[in-house]
């Protein structure tokens, strides 16, 4: 008995100071916040990583703690004291989930701020969280370094948008910065571009619109018409009225005829026609033909330079009016619509001089053929060429981004059923008509990496003009005097110069 009661008080004495205290003891006078790999319970989904917030002094619990938390991630508050009753500001910003009465999880929901309070059994104020919830600016910070090591990129958190700061080399690394940051928010435009690009890289389009167009139309028709007396004041009329089916309507050329009333001496030999028939009565002969040829060339080549990434556009031409109805006092509203060469483009220089290319071209002028006439206005129509496409090429290489080669042949013979196809007299009764187009088109672009030069290297157009003078105009129906570049003047060499001699 006497050892046992020996081994008890030496036991006792081993044992450190405090150790039967109803509660721990603490040495911090504030709260503190760091990262801990603690699981929580299975059914709440928090990120990988929380935040725990320990409350050591009960003086001080109600004093208002803030603290930042990213969306879908959780923080875990151990209380000095049990827990009765918690109270969320805005429940759609953070969610609090009581795991004990001394440690409980506050998840962050979604963006915004709002106010997490404790209180205990006695109602007194355990703990005042003043949470800004905010988007994971960390794990958008971490892959842009992860993708691009060695380099200053970090993103920031700035309400419901991650903005994206840092310095790239060139425009394709900044397109691969912000696509990467577009992965943590929800809408694309929620990332804010705060990156500047080191290069300075300006591109020049070269673009070619080539076309050739060759048609031949052929008509050939004849039109008949007959007034013959009955007796009796009644009259038989007919005859034939040639239609050109594929033209449309008769184009021009040859149309000669003859009217000729028979009953008297004879026919005049140099009519076109000559009939003879009863007094009174009448033939009337048409004969329409033609034959064109035409041919169309059209050349255009707009260039324009743009800053890598930034869009450009060009038009050379006009704007025609257009009636687009009628305003309440009954005149006619008017709208000008653009034709001639347009170009636009927005160029990206990437890697190894490769340039990606967004770009629209149009050649466009305007055309009787597709004009419509409504209420006394004539409209005309336009002919277009246009193309919208993105490519991606080196520096200088050029390459074909639209063609077509088109082969239209119309044929049609119109006339009086049987009698059309009588041998020799059919003729007499029919018309035909003949139609050939074609057309070839190809547009090329030439992208180039152009930089500044100065101005004595550049040629205007307007180099070396001189207008012409009084007499030049007048006596020799000249419109300039000289339309060319002068020889620079000769000039001496100043100082020493010659061969060295040794």
């Amino acid at each position: 008995v006497l050892c046992a009661l020996v081994l008890a008080v030496l036991a006792l004495t081993v044992l450190r100071p405090g150790a039967f205290a109803a509660e721990p003891v603490h040495l911090q006078a504030t709260p503190t916040i760091k990262e801990t790999s603690a699981a929580p319970p299975v059914n709440m989904k928090i990120g990988r990583s929380q935040v725990r917030i320990i409350a050591d002094d009960p003086e001080n619990a109600s004093v208002s703690q803030q603290i930042k938390l990213e969306k879908g991630k959780a923080a875990i508050v151990e209380l000095p004291r049990d827990a009765r009753d918690i109270l969320v500001s805005d429940p759609t910003v953070a969610d609090a989930r009581i795991r004990t009465p001394r440690q409980i999880y506050v998840i962050g929901m979604a963006v915004g701020a709002t106010n997490v309070v404790f209180f205990d059994e006695n109602g007194q104020q355990i703990l005042n969280l003043e949470m800004l919830v905010q988007l994971d600016a960390k794990g958008a910070t971490a892959a842009l370094q992860r993708h691009f090591p060695g380099s200053n990129l970090r993103a920031e958190s700035l309400n419901n948008n991650l903005a994206i700061s840092g310095r790239v080399p060139n425009p394709a690394a900044s397109d691969r910065a912000l696509a990467i940051v577009r992965r943590f928010v929800e809408k694309d435009e929620n990332v804010v571009n705060l990156l500047s690009v080191e290069g300075d890289d300006q591109v020049l389009l070269k673009v070619r619109v080539s076309e050739m167009q060759r048609n031949v139309v052929k008509q050939l028709g004849v039109d008949l018409f007959g007034n013959f007396n009955r007796g009796g004041g009644s009259r038989i009329r007919g005859g034939t009225n040639n239609q050109f089916s594929v033209a449309g309507n008769l184009l021009g050329g040859l149309v000669v005829g003859g009217n000729k009333t028979v009953g008297g001496p004879g026919v005049d030999p140099l009519s076109p026609f000559g009939a003879v028939a009863l007094t009174s009565n009448s033939i009337t002969g048409v004969l329409q033909a033609l034959e064109r040829n035409g041919l169309l060339r059209v050349l255009a080549e707009p260039n324009l330079t743009a800053v890598s990434g930034e869009s450009a556009k060009f038009l050379a031409g006009g704007e025609f009016p257009v009636p687009t109805g009628r305003d309440r006092d009954g005149n006619v509203t008017i709208e000008f619509k653009p034709f001639g060469v347009g170009l636009g483009f927005t160029p990206v220089v990437l890697s190894d001089g490769r340039i990606s290319l967004r770009l629209s071209t149009e050649v466009s002028q305007i055309s009787n053929e597709q004009s419509i006439t409504l209420v006394n206005l004539v409209i005309p129509g336009l002919s277009v060429r246009r193309a919208e496409t993105s490519v991606e090429l080196p520096s200088g290489g050029s390459l074909v981004i639209a063609g077509l080669l088109q082969n239209n042949i119309q044929k049609s013979i119109d006339g009086i059923p049987g009698l059309k196809d009588l041998p020799i007299l059919g003729a007499l009764f029919r018309s035909s008509d003949f139609q050939n187009d074609e057309t070839e088109l190809v547009i090329i672009v030439t992208p180039y990496l152009v930089k500044g030069t100065s101005e004595e290297k550049l040629v205007l157009p307007t180099d070396g003009f001189t207008p012409a003078s009084d007499f030049d105009t007048y006596f020799l129906g000249r419109l300039h005097g000289v339309y060319k570049r002068k020889p620079n003047p000769a000039t001496s060499l100043q100082g020493p110069y010659g061969f060295i001699m040794e």
